[in-house]
């Protein structure tokens, strides 16, 4: 293909956006950047400070350390793997952890914090080729976006795949733990005031709680196909 576009996934938590955008990276040759990560990071290295918590969200604090933390994203598609440090610190496998997930809506949902990322994001794939897969790509980052994918799944379906992996990473938690978490953050990440989870009139919309990622896949390579 010539013509390199970019691509939007949003959706809800635990659709599967991850895993598409890498599969699609790869069979396109496109660079994919995993938002969701960003807030994560940022999410550990503001818990590490003891900033936010379940009960404790100091946000005075939180817009003065904003300034000096650094992402850094290496996305290896060999490894469909997107490696994340902070600072210089690898912390890939620490902002996967329940407890992360659990904070991470309250972090996105600041002002700041979506300005500095989005920035950031928009920099990073201005030129086209790239995936990105977020709450709003869409509708926020890349409205311009060729492509806009919005995933949906009935969340008992998510939290399904959500413990699944969990547990595959040796990850102690219960299902209910998952679907309580998964609820929650639906709700704040389409009720937030900043650049809530919508679904762009002109997205492109799966329901895949039944399909498989290579129908998805086939679905979304003939819809690309028309594209470029």
């Amino acid at each position: 293909m010539s013509k390199k576009i970019t691509i939007a996934i949003d959706g809800y938590s635990s659709c599967g956006k991850s895993t598409l955008a890498k599969k699609l990276a790869k069979a396109l040759h496109y660079q994919f950047i995993d938002t969701g990560a960003m807030y994560r990071a940022l999410t550990y290295a503001f818990a590490q400070q003891n900033l936010v918590s379940k009960d404790h969200l100091d946000e005075k604090n939180i817009l003065q350390s904003l300034p000096s933390l650094e992402i850094q994203l290496d996305y290896q598609p060999d490894l469909e793997e997107t490696f994340v440090k902070i600072n210089g610190n690898d912390i890939t496998q620490q902002i996967r952890l329940p407890e992360i997930s659990a904070l991470v809506s309250r972090i996105a949902a600041i002002k700041e914090v979506r300005e500095k990322l989005v920035k950031e994001q928009r920099r990073i794939a201005e030129k086209g080729g790239y995936i990105l897969d977020g709450r709003d790509i869409g509708s926020v980052v890349f409205p311009q976006a060729e492509l806009k994918l919005f995933l949906t799944a009935s969340p008992t379906i998510r939290a399904e795949r959500r413990f699944k992996e969990l547990s595959d990473k040796g990850i102690a938690t219960t299902y209910e733990e998952v679907l309580k978490s998964l609820t929650e953050r639906d709700e704040i990440d389409s009720n937030r005031k900043e650049s809530p989870l919508i679904q762009t009139e002109d997205a492109f919309v799966i329901d895949n709680s039944h399909m498989s990622i290579e129908e998805e896949m086939e679905l979304i390579l003939n819809k690309i196909k028309t594209l470029v």
